[in-house]
């Protein structure tokens, strides 16, 4: 007998509108398990996703969503979607090259209406989904699945002031309330849906007043009585709910409800149903990350996502770790180390602690540790004004996050020449996340802002050198780096700074022969190809650039102008990046030479092992090595 007998005879999501109460219980319980055997062999996202099972089961009994549109914000907690809408079977590959993606993608299935990544997307994506169809006529319920954690980013409020507003009909926000982002939430956003949740009867009292009202059947009475209800509703609610944000915004509160109940979720989003003829509706869900899971309820973050693990004992499977030290704990340890000598250096994050290595910072150091929530604009600006005070910030955010903060890059630091430090992890090809994860375009997006300073190190010990030259260099810096373990170098046991935009000759060749340009994390892969190469009798020099900007023009346009070809190396996108750099400054120069960059070329880079994906890219050292002996050749 199968494991899964309802999942399994699911032959379209379209059934589940039609089974009973009892059958949403099992359908949950089966889509819950399927879950945590499939996720324990491929690794994921796997907390959240196991705290929107129900939610995601009653979505589908009351909506079809081939007609209706749903917009799951991030996406990291759709598997039960995708588990639902025919890809069960292809979660044996799940976020593996050329298998099934970690988030939603258009082209992947129609029931993925839209795709994401990052956070606070999904309101104004769901909003456009209702207006469009206005315009062309058409009849359909616009859904938008939204976390607590996501609320803290202003683009969601931006969504919901125009969709109140604009009185918008057949549209609903989910608000899926856990309490956690990645790490726990933080912010005054949280003690409110506290507040709502403890004043939740004042929604119970609203409706019975009105199915009384209804029953009224003299008119002139019940118009009356609906007249002066809602002359007194304003006073009453803010009574039972202080502020009722929501409702101030335009849109019916409805809830909460629990989230871990299929069938009150449905009876629910019914009721929603019911209410949305006139106006937006905002339903609070609260759910319990990693729920169902115990190990899972009971460290959702170390659970958020994860590698494949043992289902039945609840432990990670030991996989042979490098070790090294990730670049993440050495950048870490590092500011902490920094910051215990200057009173005026301190920290910033966008809901990221852990993934950023600050977490050592706030034990230490909390009262200069500020985790804003997914507000990555707001981190940006905030560091500038404690830098405009005097103090000596670090911004630590994802490569791919900061930018959605590059008009505050641009404006509220690089015009002002604050020196604020961005310190960006996941620089480069990350992986399983895919798309909107990789860190490829930082290089291209900083490098033409006024005063900014862009570094890559080399290796963890060169990573902590830049980031005291960062901190004290007197402007905006960026420093780049890769996920993952560093390379084992010993570290400096005191600090320097290194000289402003000075680059370092790692490999010394004949002049004549091919000057190798490497920024960052392909400066090892560059010397293994000058090794290859040179038992064939191609001579490289290999120079490890270090800064993109200032960029080290006189020992580039001096090498070059004596070297038989140049080649650049980075792991970033093709168009506008360190290479580009590079070939600019030959330009001004008057070198002309035969040049290749070696780069991310102008494509969308899928999810996927990262050494396999390098290896597409033309970035593993053996495919250097092809593409340098090729432009060597007379």
């Amino acid at each position: 007998m199968s494991a899964y007998p309802l999942l399994d005879a699911l032959a379209a999501p379209q059934q589940i509108r039609h089974f009973t109460p009892e059958q949403l219980e099992q359908l949950s319980e089966e889509v819950r398990s399927f879950l945590i055997t499939s996720v324990s062999e491929t690794g994921g996202h796997f907390s959240s996703n196991l705290g929107t099972v129900e939610l995601t089961v009653a979505l589908f009994h009351t909506f079809d969503f081939l007609v209706d549109r749903i917009v799951w914000d991030v996406g990291h907690q759709a598997y039960p979607h995708k588990i639902l809408t025919g890809r069960k079977d292809q979660f044996p590959t799940l976020r593996q090259h050329e298998g099934l993606s970690g988030f939603l993608k258009r082209d992947e299935s129609p029931y993925d209406h839209f795709g994401a990544g990052h956070a606070s997307t999904s309101i104004s994506a769901a909003l456009g989904f209702a207006k469009a169809r206005d315009l062309q006529g058409q009849d359909f319920y616009s859904i938008a699945v939204i976390g607590d954690g996501s609320m803290t980013a202003g683009m969601a409020f931006e969504g919901l002031n125009q969709a109140g507003y604009l009185e918008t009909r057949k549209f609903l926000v989910i608000l899926n309330d856990n309490d956690m982002s990645i790490n726990p939430n933080v912010g005054s956003l949280q003690g409110y849906l506290n507040q709502i949740i403890s004043g939740q009867y004042y929604t119970r009292w609203r409706d019975r007043i009105e199915s009384a009202i209804k029953v009224i059947p003299l008119k002139g009475v019940a118009r009356a009585l609906t007249r002066l209800a809602k002359s007194s509703e304003e006073a009453i609610k803010r009574i039972a709910i202080p502020g009722l944000l929501f409702e101030d915004l335009g849109f019916r509160y409805m809830g909460p409800v629990n989230g871990h109940d299929a069938n009150a979720v449905a009876k629910a989003l019914q009721e929603a149903k019911a209410h949305m003829d006139d106006g937006p509706v905002l339903l609070h869900v609260q759910t319990q990350k990693g729920y169902g899971y115990s190990p899972a309820q009971q460290d959702p973050l170390k659970w958020h996502g994860v590698t494949a693990f043992d289902a039945d004992a609840g432990e990670m499977r030991k996989a042979s770790k490098s070790s090294a030290p990730s670049y993440t704990q050495v950048f870490g340890s590092t500011l902490t180390e920094l910051a215990k000598q200057d009173q005026k250096i301190v920290a910033v994050t966008a809901a990221m602690l852990d993934g950023t290595g600050l977490n050592l910072f706030q034990k230490e150091l909390p009262e200069r540790c500020f985790d804003v929530g997914i507000a990555e604009q707001h981190a940006v600006t905030f560091a500038a004004g404690l830098s405009a005070q005097g103090m000596r910030p670090v911004c630590a955010i994802y490569s791919t996050f900061l930018q959605r903060g590059f008009d505050q890059v641009l404006h509220d630091v690089g015009l002002q020449d604050l020196p604020v430090v961005f310190a960006m992890d996941r620089a480069g090809i990350v992986g399983a996340d895919g798309p909107t994860h990789h860190g490829l375009y930082d290089i291209a997006f900083l490098r033409c802002i006024p005063n900014m300073v862009v570094m890559a190190p080399k290796d963890e010990n060169e990573l902590r050198r830049m980031l005291l030259t960062g901190l004290y260099c007197g402007h905006p810096a960026a420093l780049r780096y890769p996920r993952g373990n560093g390379l084992g170098v010993a570290l400096d046991a005191s600090l320097a700074p290194l000289p402003l935009g000075q680059a370092e000759v790692v490999r010394e060749g004949s002049p004549e022969g091919v000057l190798v340009v490497a920024l960052g994390a392909m400066v090892a892969p560059a010397l293994e190809a000058a090794e290859t190469l040179a038992g064939e009798g191609v001579d490289c020099t290999v120079v490890n650039a270090r800064f993109v900007k200032p960029l080290d023009t006189r020992l580039i346009t001096e090498r070059a102008a004596k070297a038989r070809a140049v080649v650049t190396v980075e792991e970033g996108c093709s168009m506008a990046g360190f290479g580009s750099a590079v070939a600019e400054a030959l330009a001004e120069a008057g070198v002309v030479k035969p040049l290749r960059i070696c780069a991310v070329a102008d494509h969308i880079v899928p999810h996927g092992d990262p050494a396999r994906l390098l290896e597409a890219e033309g970035l593993a050292p053996e495919r250097l090595a092809d593409r340098i002996r090729t432009l060597a050749r007379p």
